[in-house]
């Protein structure tokens, strides 16, 4: 609001300059003053006079008494004054209205194109998801396949260890290690649990 009223204070105030410069031409040329000065001045003045003779009901005046030419001169001065400010202003607010337009029509499209982008990487990560799923069900399915081809041995992860104790309880007391007594009970557990079948003496 207070901006509006320094524009308002700022417009009269450049109006003044200007209506003293239409004065001065209006006394210099008789062209300026008969055709642009003196016409806007008696229009004015036609309308106002009407405006108030219907505003207060005292009916159609029958002739409007025209204005003299110093008081037509200063009227019509004035108003080309206030006029060419009012058409300058009306056209810088046009302008920056056309400014404000073009400036959000271009953030819009910005903001369309990101939201593009965003959905067409979304949609890529998606399609990647997708190969990845089923990359990793191709990998499940060959495990499946190589598992079932495997030959599995009937020994068990305890049984692995008690072998591998057996051995490292020989190693350690080399001077009770009787040869034929570890190959005899590597043989019987080969056939016995491992092969599955009789017991070997």
């Amino acid at each position: 609001m207070e901006v509006a009223k320094l524009g308002f204070l700022l417009l009269r105030t450049l109006s003044k300059p200007i209506a003293n410069t239409c004065k001065e031409r209006a006394k210099q040329s008789p062209i300026f003053r008969k055709y642009i000065c003196l016409p806007p001045a008696y229009f004015y003045n036609w309308c106002e006079v009407k405006t108030k003779m219907w505003i207060l009901n005292l009916g159609q005046p029958v002739q409007v008494p025209p204005l003299n030419e110093a008081m037509a001169i200063e009227l019509g001065a004035n108003l080309l004054g206030e006029g060419i400010l009012f058409t300058v202003a009306a056209a810088v607010l046009i302008i920056e209205y056309a400014r404000q337009s073009a400036k959000q029509a271009a953030k819009d499209k910005e903001q369309e194109e990101e939201m593009n982008r965003l959905h067409t990487t979304i949609r890529d990560l998606n399609f990647q998801m997708e190969s990845q799923q089923a990359q990793i069900k191709g990998l499940f399915r060959h495990v499946y396949e190589l598992d079932s081809k495997v030959v599995k041995l009937p020994w068990t992860l305890g049984q692995k260890q008690n072998i591998d104790e057996i051995i490292e309880k020989k190693i350690e007391k080399p001077d009770k290690i009787d040869n034929s007594d570890v190959i005899t009970e590597a043989i019987t557990y080969l056939f016995s649990d491992i092969l599955g079948g009789d017991n070997f003496t």
